[in-house]
């Protein structure tokens, strides 16, 4: 191409798709001015000013705003650094939208008011520091001042919310639950009288920590109780609360007699809050995490057998 050709108007319009009325504003804003005028006085632009139309037609396109481009074509930044922070800024745009969604599909699931609608938004576009901010000041409210299990109290503050980039409704739907879920003061107390109870264990030397294992053998031998369909106040549940309560002394170093099953019963009673399962399934689903067996039901038939035992 003739290095030395003049392009009026409409010839720039023509090659580069953008409107006459277009160039005309570039030309005037001082973006493309033009390079000289014809003997009739309309302007002429040469190669150089095609070529910082394109540049602009391309920058427009990619939603840059006009200082931006303007500091581009006076080479006050690069194209790569505008580049880079404009892909910063659309990650920033699709994490958002992305969000959105999963919240309207999460209301369209779950027949939300409007108001329940605006709650969940707001909850969802937190940042990850603010959610493990919430998570962190409900642990602090509950287990504060207290000297209760470290290793319980260790778990909960490892155990926080990561709501992932492209969330799925449901994943939205159970962090706006746990959001509401860790502001209810009832359930805050009943956290907190478990965590007194840790206390006072404590003070009267339990140091034993968690007790996955313990867990699972009554999860194991209650469940099969259950599947046996055994009823908890039947002559057929007494050998399986015999062998937990065996278990229990064995690992708290207690004698295995009516006082460690008023003991263990109040432990079980203050442990055993639905609300307290929910909080952690709910975690299990932000995160992706395997969902559990539920052992609600398994610790409510333990429970009920030990009542019937403590009563005879």
């Amino acid at each position: 191409m003739d290095g030395d050709t003049l392009y009026t108007i409409g010839a720039l319009a023509r090659r580069t798709g953008l409107t006459v009325k277009a160039i005309r504003f570039y030309s005037d804003t001082g973006i493309v001015p033009s390079t000289d005028r014809s003997p009739a006085g309309y302007r002429l632009y040469d190669i150089d000013a095609l070529a910082r139309l394109d540049l602009v037609r391309t920058l427009r396109d990619l939603g840059l705003d006009l200082a931006v481009i303007r500091q581009v074509l006076d080479q006050e930044i690069s194209v790569p650094e505008v580049a880079a922070a404009h892909a910063d800024a659309l990650d920033v745009q699709i994490r958002t939208l992305r969000l959105r969604r999963a919240v309207l599909r999460a209301v369209a699931k779950r027949g939300s008011s409007p108001e329940e609608m605006d709650l969940m938004h707001k909850l969802a576009r937190l940042s990850d520091d603010e959610r493990r901010r919430l998570i962190n000041d409900f642990i602090d409210d509950t287990f504060g001042g207290l000297d209760a299990n470290p290793d319980f109290v260790e778990m909960m503050r490892s155990a926080m919310p990561e709501l992932p980039e492209d969330p799925e409704p449901d994943q939205v739907d159970a962090w706006a639950e746990l959001a509401e879920l860790t502001q209810d003061p009832e359930f805050r107390a009943a956290v907190r009288r478990m965590a007194e109870h840790q206390a006072a264990e404590r003070a009267q030397g339990d140091t034993t920590g968690l007790h996955h294992d313990l867990t699972q053998t009554v999860r194991d031998q209650v469940g099969r109780a259950l599947t046996a369909d055994i009823d908890p106040d039947s002559a057929g549940a007494t050998p399986v609360i015999d062998a937990l309560t065996a278990r229990y002394a064995q690992v708290f170093d207690r004698a295995d007699d009516t006082e460690l099953r008023r003991w263990l019963l109040t432990r079980l009673e203050i442990a055993n809050d639905p609300r307290a399962e929910r909080y952690w399934h709910l975690l299990t689903v932000i995160n992706g995490w395997p969902i559990q067996p539920t052992l609600t039901p398994v610790f409510t038939w333990f429970i009920e057998a030990l009542r019937t035992r403590l009563k005879q």
